[in-house]
């Protein structure tokens, strides 16, 4: 494992899923890590325990706060800051999709504002608290979605702030380099709390259906994901900036290829790219492809 020792990182949403299992994997890499939250203590607390009691045992702090307020945002950065004694890297994991299918004729004001501030408004808010105490040589995780690349049916409030963040990637990338190095990971269907509902339906045959449309036969998990965002970090130094692409996956959801500065990383791919320079084929049906009726 390549050494992450002496760096000290901030993971928003490091309570569970993904940002746990990030927040675990950089600390056994040597890190230090603020893990963020906004209400669930108990989970952000079962984090720390699991990070200072890992093999790196590595220096772990909790941070909470509600990232779509700016003011409580910047509260949150420098406490992690102020805690580690700086920071080095960014993953800004946080985010909700709201599992019920809405057709935009449907969509309330109320969704479409809670969803952006969420996946939107805090992504700027925490970026831009962190930008000026990342060190030259700093890193920047942003995780987006597939959705965000290709949409989603009946879940457009999600998709379009996951879009959003794809191009904010983009746009940061070229904006710091080559200060500080910007990537982003967008993952399909992942083993988490957060999608259990659509998993769930029919005594679990959403989930079988799902798996079915992925030619290994299985979710991602959240520790798949939590691989993809360290070798983001680790790998995007000596990598150009800005890069506009998307990555293949050699063995689904085992093994990655170089993340580039101002890529996208994505989930759920299953073969290897076609010898001609079209766009990646993307093996994975949209959520409202289940729903019941």
């Amino acid at each position: 494992m390549i050494s992450l020792a002496g760096k000290r990182a901030l993971v928003t949403g490091g309570g569970r899923g993904i940002g746990r299992a990030t927040a675990l994997l950089l600390a056994r890499a040597g890190a230090s890590v603020a893990v963020g939250y906004r209400s669930r203590r108990a989970e952000a607390e079962e984090t720390i325990k699991a990070v200072e009691g890992g093999r790196g045992r590595s220096r772990a702090v909790a941070v909470a706060g509600d990232l779509g307020d700016p003011v409580a945002a910047q509260r949150v950065v420098d406490g992690a800051a102020q805690a580690l004694g700086g920071l080095d890297l960014l993953i800004v994991n946080h985010g909700i999709w709201p599992p019920d299918d809405v057709p935009v004729a449907a969509l309330t004001d109320a969704q479409w504002e809670g969803t952006r501030r969420a996946n939107l408004d805090a992504v700027l808010y925490v970026c831009r608290a962190a930008i000026p105490r990342l060190p030259d040589g700093g890193k920047i995780v942003l995780v987006s979605s597939t959705a965000g690349q290709r949409g989603e049916a009946f879940h457009a409030d999600y998709a379009a702030t996951k879009g959003a963040v794809i191009s904010f990637t983009k746009s940061l990338a070229v904006e710091l380099a080559p200060r500080i190095t910007v990537n982003c990971v967008a993952p399909g269907w992942v083993d988490t709390e957060m999608a259990q509902q659509p998993y769930g339906r029919e005594k679990g045959k959403g989930r079988r259906d799902i798996e079915r449309t992925i030619p290994l036969g299985r979710l991602a998990s959240a520790e798949d994901v939590a691989r993809t965002d360290r070798l983001s970090l680790l790998r995007a130094g000596a990598a150009r900036n800005g890069r506009d692409s998307q990555r293949q996956w050699r063995e689904c959801v085992v093994r990655m290829r170089r993340t580039r500065n101002g890529e996208v990383g994505t989930r759920n791919i299953t073969v290897r790219p076609p010898a001609r320079p079209d766009p990646p084929l993307l093996f994975r049906v949209p959520r409202s492809d289940f729903r019941v009726p």
